[in-house]
């Protein structure tokens, strides 16, 4: 994508689309490990959480609105007993499905079924290119349960799914390493920012990059191109003077937003806090009508104030960064980025000390959390899915804002008045 064409959509996506191009699907909050760095702060289940007939009305809801894709996430989605069946329903309603998983699940059975799907995309997370690495942070054994899963898609011919990392100190230094795992089994090597949400507040200070770390990471990301995906969350090291591939913004309330397990609407999928709360899907008018009609994502969507960035001359190119990176440090969010590369977050931690910072509104952690191994927990058995020889081009591989064979009516015309 170049960058008049980047810049281009921005200004288009900045008012708000009439449905959000992808959004974030947290299953259930119930989870098998007990990741130090959870934004979500996972491990049990909500009893609250959305029934199997509440969440195919959100599927065909989805459909309706011409949702592109769903990232369904957790917790982990397939300890739901009714995963497969969500899984069947969407994509028979036309919903393309991304879900994130700690491969606990992804036998040699599950994987040729998930191969003989075509519109479902796999991201099996990792956080270190090594066991001693990944399972200071997932679990003991969590390291090499996900490598298992990786082979067994790849042994089924899924298809280029994803790796998932989320960068820290302890990793940053086996990006070469990370990409050749995703190499050899034909993935493809994503990246995330550490953000200090959830759990992850509580290792923020001590797994966040340092300043020369994030240098590094723009520059091996610069190099790699398009060849790794970053999901835009590396925005904020704009400032560095070149932007990395893609949109470069942030787009909370504007093409993005969550969905918890009880239904509740976000903002933002990293900043699970009532201040960010747009409203709930068990509501009248369900979640189109949180989408369109939510003060808080109208107010969004409204031009925002540079504040304290203003007079900054990178701020066109970075933003001011991470709305949840800021909120949940304690800083105001009309201000630098936390993890600012001019060095203005550090400035601005600082003078906020010892300083409250917001806790997030939801905490599901288990009471001892879990270093074991994880459990192999049962595939639930289900009706199989048909063989398909040569599996087509997945859909979910395509951008949402390319040439689509399933032009979705929002990304042409949908800017919403905000």
């Amino acid at each position: 994508m170049s960058a008049a064409t980047a810049r281009s959509l921005v200004e288009h996506f900045e008012a708000g689309l009439d449905a959000p191009i992808c959004l974030t699907w947290e299953l259930t909050y119930a989870c098998n490990l007990a990741c130090a760095h959870c934004l979500s702060s996972s491990g049990r289940r909500d009893p609250r959480e959305l029934s199997t007939r509440e969440c195919k009305a959100v599927i065909e809801e989805l459909q309706r609105m011409q949702v592109f894709y769903v990232n369904i996430g957790g917790g982990e989605p397939t300890v739901r007993r009714d995963f497969w069946e969500l899984l069947d329903h969407a994509q028979a309603h036309d919903v393309g499905v991304k879900f994130s998983t700690n491969g606990s699940r992804i036998d040699a059975q599950a994987a040729a079924r998930l191969a003989a799907c075509d519109y479902v995309d796999v991201q099996i997370s990792i956080d270190g290119a090594t066991a001693e690495v990944n399972d200071a942070v997932r679990g003991q054994g969590s390291f090499q349960t996900a490598v298992d899963a990786m082979s067994n898609l790849a042994e089924a011919g899924f298809g280029e799914f994803k790796v998932s990392t989320v960068l820290t100190r302890e990793n940053a230094g086996q990006l070469d390493a990370l990409k050749a795992i995703a190499d050899r089994f034909g993935a493809q090597l994503r990246l995330t920012r550490l953000r200090p949400s959830g759990r992850g507040a509580q290792v923020w200070d001590q797994l966040r990059l340092t300043a020369e770390q994030q240098r590094e990471v723009h520059a091996w990301l610069l190099a790699q191109g398009e060849q790794v995906l970053t999901g835009d969350s590396f925005f904020h090291l704009s400032a560095y003077g070149q932007a990395l591939p893609g949109l470069n913004m942030c787009g909370a309330g504007r093409v993005v937003c969550l969905i918890d397990p009880v239904g509740d609407v976000y903002a933002c999928p990293f900043a699970i806090h009532e201040q960010f709360l747009a409203g709930n899907v068990r509501e009248p008018g369900g979640f189109a009508g949180v989408w369109r009609d939510s003060a808080l994502l109208r107010e969004l969507r409204e031009p925002q104030s540079a504040g304290a960035c203003g007079s900054c001359g990178f701020f066109d190119a970075c933003r001011g960064g991470c709305m949840a990176a800021k909120f949940f440090t304690g800083l105001p969010l009309q201000g630098p980025d936390p993890e600012c590369v001019l060095g203005h977050g550090e400035r601005a931690l600082a003078a906020h000390g010892k300083g409250p910072r917001p806790m997030p509104s939801v905490d599901m952690s288990k009471r001892r959390p879990s270093r074991r191994a994880p459990r192999r927990l049962p595939v639930i058995e289900s009706p199989p899915s048909p063989v398909i020889e040569s599996p087509p081009s997945r859909l979910c591989d395509q951008s949402p804002v390319g040439p689509d064979r399933r032009e979705p009516a929002h990304a042409s015309t949908g800017l919403r008045a905000p």
